[in-house]
C-alpha cells in the first residue's frame, strides 16, 4: 500500500513538471509582437483547466483597472506562513508577453501597476521585474510603479540601473524581532531582516525611490509595538494588513500553508491599530476592505476574484481581452476608493526631501 501511494505521488510530481514544460513550450511559440493576438492552435492549453465555470452574468459596465497587482511569479525563497499567493507554478510569462499585456491595461485605463510575487527578484536575480519598471515608466509612461518584495535579493547595482523608472518600493516587514520574524517564516539564512530593512530604507534615499512597508498583523505580532521603528524609518506608507484566509492558498486541503494559527480577531486587528494611531502614515486594512478591493493579475494573466474566499481565476486578458476579463474579478471599484486604494502615488508629486 505504501509503496503504492509512493508511486502515485512520484507520477504527479513528474506529471507537474511536464506540464510546466508544455507550458513555457507554449508561450514560447506564441507570437511576441505587441500588435498581434494570440492565436496559435493549442495556446489554451498554456493556461491551468482549473479555471471554474463563468456562469454568472457579468455587468454590463466593466471596471476600470486603475490600479492593478501584477502578481508574475509564485516563487519565493522566504516561506511566511501566512502567505496568501502560494509557489503551485514556477511559470513566468515571457517577458515580451507580460509587456503585451501591460500595455493592454494601459489602454484600458491602468494607472498604477504593482509587481509582486512571489518574491519579483528571484526572477534572473531582479532582472526581469526590472525591465518590466522601466517598460511600465518609459514606455507607457504610468503615473505609478511600484513593487512590493521581501528585501533580502535586492542590490545596490539594481536601483543604480532601474531605480530612476521606480517610483514606490515597499519592502515586507511583519516585526522588528528577528525571533518573531523566524517564528513567521520571513527569513533565509542568516541574513538578518530587520538589518536589511534599514539598508534598503538607506538606498531609496540615494535613489529617489518612495519607501513603503507592508506588515501583516497576526497572532506572533498583534502585541508587538512598533512605533518607534516605523517612525525612524519614515515610510511614506505603513500598509497594515489583517491575516487573510484564502482556501487552496493557505487554508483548506489542498493549501500550501496553513495559516489558521496566524489568525486573529478583528478586536486584536482594532487594538494593534490603536497602539500605532498616532503613526500618520499607518494606512489599515482589516479583511473586509482588503478581500474584493484589489484587482490581483496572476502569473497567467488572470484576474482572481476572491469573493467566494478562494482565488477563482477568470480567462487571461491575452485570450479575451482587458474587458471581458475583469467583469469576472469580482472587484470591488466602490470599495477600492474608499479604503484609499487611489493616493499621490507618484514620486514625481510627492515632494519628497530626498
Amino acid at each position: 500500500m505504501q509503496l503504492a501511494v509512493l508511486l502515485l505521488s512520484v507520477g504527479r510530481a513528474v506529471l507537474a513538471a511536464l506540464r510546466e514544460r508544455l507550458d513555457a513550450l507554449c508561450w514560447s511559440l506564441a507570437p511576441l509582437s505587441l500588435s498581434l493576438p494570440l492565436s496559435l492552435p493549442g495556446w489554451r492549453n498554456s493556461v491551468p483547466r482549473d479555471e471554474p465555470e463563468q456562469e454568472q452574468e457579468a455587468d454590463d459596465e466593466s471596471p476600470t483597472p486603475t490600479s492593478v497587482n501584477y502578481h508574475f511569479t509564485r516563487q519565493c525563497n522566504y516561506k511566511c506562513g501566512f502567505c496568501f499567493h502560494t509557489a503551485k507554478t514556477s511559470f513566468v510569462l515571457p517577458l515580451e508577453e507580460a509587456k503585451r499585456g501591460l500595455a493592454m491595461l494601459k489602454e484600458a485605463g491602468m494607472e498604477k501597476i504593482n509587481f509582486s510575487g512571489g518574491e519579483p527578484f528571484l526572477q534572473d536575480r531582479g532582472e526581469f521585474v526590472g525591465k518590466l519598471v522601466q517598460f511600465c515608466k518609459q514606455e507607457l509612461e504610468l503615473p505609478s510603479v511600484s513593487i512590493v518584495s521581501n528585501g533580502s535579493l535586492i542590490r545596490k547595482q539594481w536601483f543604480e540601473n532601474y531605480g530612476e523608472y521606480l517610483d514606490i518600493l515597499a519592502i515586507s516587514c511583519d516585526s522588528f524581532d528577528e525571533d518573531v520574524n523566524i517564528l513567521i517564516g520571513r527569513r533565509q539564512g542568516k541574513k538578518n531582516h530587520v538589518e536589511n530593512l534599514h539598508k534598503l530604507r538607506q538606498w531609496c534615499r540615494e535613489y529617489a525611490v518612495a519607501f513603503k512597508i507592508n506588515s501583516v498583523i497576526n497572532r506572533f505580532n498583534v502585541e508587538e509595538d512598533m512605533n518607534e521603528q516605523i517612525k525612524a524609518l519614515n515610510p511614506v506608507r505603513w500598509k497594515v494588513f489583517q491575516c487573510l484566509l484564502i482556501e487552496g492558498e493557505n487554508s483548506g486541503e489542498d493549501a500550501l500553508r496553513e495559516a489558521e494559527k496566524f489568525v486573529i480577531s478583528d478586536e486584536d486587528f482594532d487594538r494593534f491599530l490603536d497602539r500605532h494611531k498616532d503613526i500618520s502614515c499607518l494606512v489599515p486594512e482589516s479583511n473586509q476592505k482588503m478581500r474584493d478591493s484589489y484587482l490581483i493579475l496572476d502569473e497567467y494573466m488572470r484576474f482572481l476574484n476572491c469573493r467566494n474566499g478562494r482565488k477563482e481565476p477568470s480567462k487571461s486578458i491575452l485570450d479575451v481581452g482587458v474587458e471581458a476579463a475583469i467583469k469576472f474579478s469580482g472587484f470591488d471599484e466602490k470599495m477600492f476608493l474608499r479604503r484609499g486604494g487611489k493616493y499621490v502615488w507618484s514620486k514625481a508629486d510627492m515632494k519628497l526631501d530626498w
